[in-house]
């Protein structure tokens, strides 16, 4: 289990990050100069740790210049958390180097596997819920823990299948790898929902099934709409349109039992204007002024 380094800080208080509880959008590479030139007043940034795993370049000329500006959250993609063999040294290695230069305020990565063996997969591949791979994700978060020299934030993930042979709940399976390995927990809300109603499950059931007081960032996405082979619908976390109504009210839910957490607007797809996604960083904001006066 990983060890906090300030005996001061509790468990639930070293859960949490140092991010503000406001609002905040993934930078993309498009809106650089809009957010120098215009200084939008935002919580803080979220930038994928592996589009900056090089020496030099543009990327790192601008992000440089706005962490001057704002905190900065780095989310991890390429880990592969949840695979069958070990994590890739090299890529913890440079993944350590960047949070060395940056010093984000949170670090974050998916409950996922994307490699096996030498093949990397471009996805977030879900897991068996099962007491092997549960001793396999603690061993890799505690690597991963030990390795940065801080705790890490482990997201909930969006699925779309699950095994036969698992044991285990998926809230009850994160709740239980926080609980061994001492990281924290990225809720993302759009992934609560896709995954509820593609599994038809009830999405407050699952939250209150979740360790809560470990949230140190909240994710909100949109999602795409189709059905499956049945006729059911089916959910796909694409993060290519604007956030659903279903979600935002489920946030409002989430935010009344943790109260104010740092929050992301997530667009991977279809990124509109800045101005856009500015416009759903409000609507979060003040959610989480309401969710203050409420606390």
């Amino acid at each position: 289990m990983f060890t906090i380094n300030n005996p001061a800080l509790s468990d639930t208080q070293a859960a949490l990050t140092g991010l503000p509880a406001r609002a905040g959008l993934g930078l993309k590479t498009g809106h650089f100069r809009e957010v120098l030139g215009s200084r939008p007043d935002l919580g803080f940034f979220e930038v994928h740790a592996e589009n900056y795993m090089v020496a030099g370049g543009p990327f790192h000329h601008f992000l440089g210049l706005i962490r001057e500006q704002y905190p900065l959250s780095l989310h991890g993609v390429g880990l592969s958390i949840g695979a069958e063999g070990p994590l890739d040294v090299q890529h913890l290695k440079r993944l350590g180097a960047l949070i060395e230069r940056y010093q984000p305020h949170a670090f974050s990565e998916h409950l996922a596997w994307s490699s096996h063996g030498p093949v990397f997969l471009n996805d977030l591949l879900p897991l068996a819920y099962d007491t092997p791979t549960l001793h396999r994700v603690c061993e890799h978060i505690d690597q991963v823990q030990n390795t940065l020299g801080r705790r890490m934030l482990l997201e909930n993930p969006a699925t779309y299948l699950a095994f036969q042979r698992s044991t285990l709940d998926e809230a009850d399976f994160i709740a239980e790898v926080i609980r061994r390995s001492g990281c924290g927990l990225l809720l993302d809300v759009n992934n609560v929902y896709v995954s509820c109603i593609n599994h038809q499950r009830d999405p407050l059931a699952y939250l209150d099934a979740l360790p809560l007081h470990a949230v140190g960032e909240i994710h909100l996405a949109g999602f795409a709409e189709d059905s499956d082979s049945l006729g059911d619908r089916l959910l796909i976390d694409d993060h290519g349109a604007p956030i659903d109504q279903a979600v935002w009210n489920l946030y409002r839910q989430v935010l009344e039992r943790t109260g104010p957490v740092a929050t992301l607007i997530e667009r991977d797809n279809q990124v509109p204007v800045f101005s856009v996604l500015l416009a759903e960083a409000r609507q979060a904001d003040d959610l989480l002024m309401q969710a203050g006066g409420r606390s």
